[in-house]
């Protein structure tokens, strides 16, 4: 209740600033907590490492990671701007609604699909300007924050609704003509379709595709993008469902094409998407223990790393899908080592301290000390040695096992009923 009341204190007076006044204090505020937050930098630095298709320099990462804190801290102090705003125009601008209206006055119902994209909130607030909609959303740990945000989001008419009701709610709204609103850039690896995003295999949500199948409206990919006035609006063509085909192919096909455009608008300004998310997470929770569940791992082996070439497949069971990057040493050219994405052979261990923001996790099995501080001082949250590892791992080590380096890595890592079972 305190922090509700702290927000709404401080943020009155942005009711009345100038848009142009809010940017620059947000982006202030936004570099002052791309270097105060660690955890949201080093996720948005890796994330933007592992996006190959964009091609960036380690400079231009840094530069795209603070630019992209800045634009969530603008988003923030826009709220209030947005709660007493009686009218969109000229700030928030649509350029081509004709699009959706069009479908909208035939009682056509339309399955919006958007990401976190400059102020993603302007999109449902320009809709149900407009037209009759609803959208997903999901609720944050402070109640009344959120109900906040959500009379802001529905002052115009339009309803949010719990992800649990999604499939029901969302059927019923576009049988009757409306639109439902579908943010889907965020991560869901229990989900069975995975799609090429940026250049790193993404796990997302086919709900969009299954509606559009099961309904025949069509999806439209909407974005936004940041004017020196306010925020434009684009709708895509519509992407319409074909119930001739198999709906396995159809919910591939749709969602691909969606998610292409989705990204081909993320590359036009790429500082202006949320990169602090766990877009590219590639397990459940069923496995690892959250604290070392991380899409992006490096393993570091040590000058001799005989004990531990047995165990690599090991290794890469507990991390099946994830990015993983292996340093190893020259002589292991000859040698047979698990799958990896990537491969460093090394002379002399002094090498193995990569200027590389991707790796959120690393496994230190040499005993270079500098490791450590190195990887930790870009984007790893954690850098585990072996010492580390068996000491986490022993007391679910029967005495038979206590030298079994597979064993040590499952029971380390990984929960009982896993890949190991409590005796």
């Amino acid at each position: 209740m305190f922090t509700y009341y702290l927000i709404r204190f401080f943020s009155f007076p942005l009711q009345w600033l100038p848009l142009s006044w809010i940017r620059l204090i947000g982006k202030a505020i936004g570099s002052s907590i791309f270097h105060l937050v660690p955890r949201y930098r080093k996720r948005a630095l890796s994330n933007l490492g592992l996006a190959t298709e964009l091609k960036l320099t380690k400079e231009e990462q840094y530069r795209i990671a603070k630019e992209s804190f800045q634009n969530v801290a603008i988003v923030c102090l826009e709220y209030p701007r947005l709660w007493v705003e009686k009218s969109l125009s000229p700030a928030i601008y649509c350029k081509n609604p004709e699009v959706a209206q069009e479908l909208h006055d035939q009682g056509k119902g339309i399955i919006f699909f958007c990401g976190h994209l400059s102020n993603w909130e302007t999109l449902f607030l320009e809709g149900t300007w407009r037209m009759k909609g609803i959208a997903i959303g999901k609720p944050i740990k402070n109640k009344r924050l959120y109900r906040w945000i959500v009379a802001i989001r529905e002052k115009y008419g339009g309803k949010i609704i719990a992800q649990k009701d999604a499939v029901k709610e969302g059927l019923r709204a576009l049988k009757k003509g409306f639109f439902i609103g579908i943010v889907g850039d965020q991560g869901m690896p229990s989900s069975g379709y995975s799609f090429p995003f940026l250049g790193r295999r993404a796990w997302t949500s086919t709900a969009p595709a299954l509606l559009a199948y099961r309904t025949g409206c069509p999806i439209l990919v909407v974005w936004t993008r940041r004017t020196k006035k306010g925020y434009e609006i684009t709708y895509s063509d519509p992407i319409w469902p074909n119930s001739e085909e198999p709906i396995e192919r159809e919910t591939v096909r749709m969602m691909d094409l969606s998610l292409t455009l989705l990204q081909d608008e993320i590359r036009k300004g790429p500082g202006e998407w949320l990169w602090q998310h766990n877009r590219w997470k590639q397990q459940t929770p069923k496995n690892v223990y959250k604290q070392f569940r991380h899409d992006s791992v490096c393993l570091i082996l040590p000058p001799n790393p005989e004990k531990f070439l047995p165990h690599l497949s090991t290794f890469r069971k507990i991390y099946p899908l994830d990015f993983l990057l292996i340093c190893a040493p020259n002589f292991c050219r000859e040698e047979k080592l698990i799958e990896a994405d990537e491969i460093f052979y090394y002379q002399n261990i002094e090498e193995t301290l990569l200027d590389d923001y991707r790796c959120k996790l690393v496994f230190n099995f040499s005993d270079f000390a500098p490791i450590k501080h190195h990887y930790l001082s870009l984007s790893a949250f954690e850098v585990l040695d072996f010492p580390k590892l068996k000491k986490l791992a022993d007391p679910h080590l029967p005495p038979h096992l206590k030298e079994d380096v597979s064993e040590i890595l499952k029971r380390a890592l990984c929960r009982p009923g896993s890949l190991w079972e409590e005796v």
